[in-house]
């Protein structure tokens, strides 16, 4: 394995390790992950996950404009998530940030299944849609698919969580991200210890030509079987052998905590950490694939 550190803030992620059997992906690639898209449907693959609905919430995330943590546009965002929820809350986040968190009932310790609301605001003009709106809309999309579905007797308690202050704040040094962004996510772990069993963390999931090998730092075993819950699907190409670079990201405070992690991002889209982040860039196709994946994943986990 060659280890590089390298310093470089990109769509509020740090990448801090890369790892070898990693490459950028090409347009041959990208093809193949729009195909894989139509064998979803091809495999009569379950059709649990609405992703005209929450594509629906990317548009109307979008809609409100730039949102950095503690904005009035945030906040207004937070309000209307926690309705969209099941048994909705706000949990406090030092500075004034709040997380939104929803829940299923269940066996503890809880599975959580994770996003950030809240846009980079060290660029203007950043409205985020793939970077913060598209793994919003598939953590709540997911809570209400599986608020309908007959899980294990047994079955874990499911935690829905978007994080607020995910993105370092105006003024931050790129070399100090650790400190002053994933403000959201370092709060819940230590409001929580020990009740969380798993964390699965929806990044960058919705892009055209959408690539998610394993990230760097996620757990091989809570990957495998993301992957395993993926084929069942029929969205395998979606998630290709392989690893990507590690990355600094919401998952981070969980894999510190000891809690089995995975981070589901596409660090290639190109449109990251700019104004040009916006909904023409996503696939449909690609969010139902990941939202449908992630509902299989949580639906007959134990």
């Amino acid at each position: 394995m060659v280890v590089l550190v390298v310093q470089l803030a990109l769509g509020g992620v740090l990448v801090v390790l890369a790892v070898n059997d990693f490459a950028p992906f090409n347009d041959g690639d990208r093809s193949e992950a729009r195909t894989g898209a139509a064998s979803v449907g091809a495999a009569r693959a379950p059709d649990r996950f609405d992703s005209r609905r929450a594509f629906a919430l990317i548009r109307a995330q979008v809609r409100y404009g730039p949102r950095p943590a503690g904005s009035a546009a945030s906040r207004r965002l937070a309000v209307r998530l926690r309705r969209l929820l099941p048994r909705g809350r706000f949990e406090a986040v030092p500075g004034g940030l709040r997380n939104v968190v929803g829940t299923l009932p269940g066996r503890r310790p809880a599975i959580v299944l994770g996003a950030h609301y809240d846009t980079e605001a060290t660029v203007p003009g950043h409205v985020g849609a793939n970077d913060g709106a598209a793994g919003t809309a598939a953590v709540v999309e997911a809570a209400r698919a599986l608020r309908g579905l007959r899980r294990p007797r047994g079955a874990p308690e499911l935690r829905f969580v978007l994080f607020d202050g995910e993105e370092e704040p105006r003024g931050s040094r790129p070399e100090d991200f650790e400190r002053d962004a994933l403000r959201g996510s370092r709060a819940y772990v230590r409001a929580h210890p020990g009740q969380t069993r798993a964390m699965v963390l929806l990044d960058y999931v919705a892009n055209r030509g959408l690539r998610l090998p394993r990230e760097g730092t996620s757990t091989p075993e809570l990957w495998a079987q993301v992957r395993a819950a993926a084929r069942r699907v029929g969205a395998a190409s979606f998630f290709p052998r392989g690893t990507q670079a590690g990355i600094l990201d919401d998952h981070t405070p969980f894999l510190r905590a000891g809690v089995p992690a995975v981070d589901l991002i596409d660090f290639s889209y190109r449109y990251a950490d700019t104004p040009q982040d916006t909904p023409d860039k996503l696939s449909p196709r690609a969010l139902d694939a990941v939202g449908e994946t992630v509902v299989e994943l949580l639906r007959t986990r134990r």
